[in-house]
């Protein structure tokens, strides 16, 4: 008996030291997920929202880094148009998603996901007293605004034409952002921005909200484009934006729901 138990701790011991000698070393349970990059096109406008859903959609997809290019909706639009590589759009407004969608550039409809509005910023303190869209106007009111091709700047023409006030800014800007900044380095008595813009800047500038910005609210659409490198990440960071996750985050920032 104890022969036999001596030959079954041998046996046992000989095939222990065969798994662990050379060649025989098991592979590892898991492996790192490959490294994937998905590249999203986003408003200017979107900024601090998007860049925060993408620290999150990181976490939450190891190996997965997040690239936006955030700038004026039909620039980027534009550079759809032309080829550059990408993966989703999110525009600040339905004719520059347009532009996209003609060429059939888009995996399918896109999808409304949030909406903003204007609102005048002025540095902290508001030294020129605005209070309204037509003191904008006022002679000596430096006045910056977006290029009227960029959904802000169609958002601006659109009060001048409903109100019957004509603006004479100092410069037009290519986002809102580049407006943002005139006002919060003293370039521009006022500028024409987001509300969400406002509230990103913080103590930066200050922000006085006119009845006829409502005249010419602005949707957000959102779309997978076609032939997208990462096509399935970018159905799911839509899914992020559209859903609890997303909604949430743009509702804290400023923005309403579409």
């Amino acid at each position: 008996m104890k022969i036999r138990a001596l030959a079954a701790i041998g046996a046992a011991s000989a095939l222990l030291l065969t798994a662990c000698g050379s060649g025989g070393t098991a592979a590892p349970a898991t492996q790192a997920a490959a490294p994937q990059t998905l590249t999203v096109l986003a408003a200017a406008s979107l900024t601090e929202t998007f860049n925060a859903l993408g620290k999150q959609f990181e976490t939450d997809h190891p190996g997965v880094s997040v690239k936006f290019n955030y700038a004026g909706s039909s620039d980027l639009a534009q550079q759809i148009v032309n080829g550059a590589p990408a993966d989703v759009f999110a525009s600040a407004s339905d004719a520059t998603m347009k532009t996209v969608t003609d060429a059939d550039l888009t995996a399918a409809k896109p999808v409304t996901f949030a909406k903003n509005v204007l609102q005048i910023a002025t540095p902290p303190g508001n030294p020129k007293k605005i209070a309204t869209f037509a003191d904008l106007a006022k002679p000596d009111v430096k006045v910056v605004v977006c290029a009227p091709q960029v959904p802000c700047g169609a958002a601006e023409q659109k009060i001048e034409k409903a109100t019957g006030t004509a603006l004479k800014p100092v410069s037009q800007e290519s986002d809102v952002k580049s407006v943002l900044s005139k006002v919060e380095t003293g370039d521009a008595d006022a500028g024409l921005v987001y509300v969400t813009d406002v509230n990103s800047a913080g103590d930066e500038v200050q922000g006085v909200n006119f009845p006829e910005a409502s005249q010419a609210s602005t949707n957000y659409p959102i779309a997978v484009l076609k032939n997208a490198p990462a096509g399935d990440l970018a159905n799911q960071f839509l899914t992020t934006v559209t859903g609890e996750q997303g909604q949430k985050a743009l509702e804290q920032a400023g923005f309403a729901k579409p």
